[in-house]
């Protein structure tokens, strides 16, 4: 009995001492977490790339060339977009500011009669309110100044950081470098350092790797396409700013049940009031096909259904995770939902009978 006692308090000891290293630990790696967290997704993402390599070269090698490869393909691209980014998005923001797009806007609006046909149906209703157009317009304005004056800030934040951006992109290389020759064995510690069975851990694990090739390769392809379609139909039909809305139209692509839609259906409005009824058909015409075919049959033809979540699931979750994370709340947010709903499958699945005996819950 106090062999019992004297192992418990041992184990006691332990896990407490155990619990204050992993926070330590975990202080330790706080600042490179979002480092960690990309390179093991840029890992998942281009391991295609180094299995190819790897079947005739060293793994060392293979790790280079894959990393190299990265270099290329991501930030030099990256930096060059963001050059091109600050000056459109600076561009955007003096119009908003000096209400050159508001006055455009309220100029072909007053053309329509629909304002005055609308004030006189709430006279006839007893409303005796006037709506201007200066009232309805201003909220747009206020919103192009916003996202203008962001997008430039974070452009000139990320070009005056450039020597941390490829730092911390070269520490990113590294986590890659690394888990291509060692992931496997990372992986193994890691189950092996998890109390919960192997299946569940294998579960956790490949949710989160079909997730990040959902988010990256599904959606950030999805994206670049929309938006780079977006932003060329935009250069067609004469518009400022192509490249900005293009931008602004790959990063909507995300959101699910909206997307580029927020864009693409005003636009069509606009040209419509202009008396352009071609054009503006052709537009609404040109975002439900581009939609559609890169829901339908990009995205499945590139992530495949191993990965189902609902719409609305992952619309909160991107918008949450911009909100708490910034940029990377794009992945973060996806990731962190994954993270509950694959827990809460094993719970149904392995811990709701301890908890409420006489409950069966059915996993789909």
């Amino acid at each position: 009995m106090e062999q019992n006692i004297s192992q418990r308090a041992v184990f006691v000891f332990f896990i407490a001492l155990f619990c204050f290293a992993i926070l330590l630990a975990g202080k330790l790696i706080a600042p490179f977490f979002a480092i960690i967290i990309l390179g093991i997704v840029f890992t998942g993402v281009f391991n295609p790339v180094f299995k190819f390599f790897s079947k005739k070269l060293a793994p060392k090698t293979a790790s280079v060339l894959t990393c190299i490869l990265i270099f290329f393909v991501v930030l030099i691209p990256v930096v060059f977009f963001v050059g091109v980014l600050s000056k459109e998005a600076f561009t955007l923001y003096a119009m908003a500011k000096d209400a050159v797009f508001s006055n455009q806007l309220k100029n072909l609006l007053e053309t329509t009669q629909v304002l005055e046909r609308f004030n006189e149906l709430l006279v006839k209703a007893g409303v005796e309110k006037v709506v201007t157009w200066d009232e309805l317009i201003s909220p747009i304005s206020e919103l192009g100044k916003f996202v203008g004056f962001s997008l430039f800030e974070q452009a000139r934040f990320i070009t005056s950081n450039v020597f941390n951006i490829v730092l911390y992109f070269c520490l990113m290389l590294i986590v890659v470098f690394y888990m291509f020759i060692d992931g496997d064995q990372f992986i193994k510690y890691i189950y092996d350092l998890s109390p919960l069975p192997d299946e569940h851990d294998e579960k956790l694990f490949g949710k989160f790797k079909d997730m990040a090739g959902a988010v990256l390769i599904g959606n950030g392809l999805g994206g670049l396409i929309q938006g780079v379609a977006g932003g060329t139909l935009f250069l067609f039909l004469g518009w400022n700013s192509p490249f900005l809305w293009g931008v602004i139209m790959g990063f909507l692509a995300f959101l699910p049940i909206v997307g580029i839609g927020i864009v693409m259906v005003p636009t069509a409005a606009i040209l419509m009031l202009k008396s352009r009824l071609a054009a503006g058909v052709f537009v609404l015409v040109f975002y439900a096909v581009l939609s559609w075919g890169i829901e339908y049959i990009f995205k499945p033809r590139v992530v495949g259904n191993r990965v189902r979540m609902h719409p609305l699931i992952v619309f909160f979750a991107i918008i949450g995770g911009l909100k708490a994370y910034g940029l990377l709340g794009i992945i973060y947010g996806p990731l962190i939902a994954t993270l509950f709903l694959t827990l809460a499958d094993i719970y149904f699945s392995s811990f709701q009978f301890m908890v409420e005996p006489g409950k069966v819950h059915k996993v789909k």
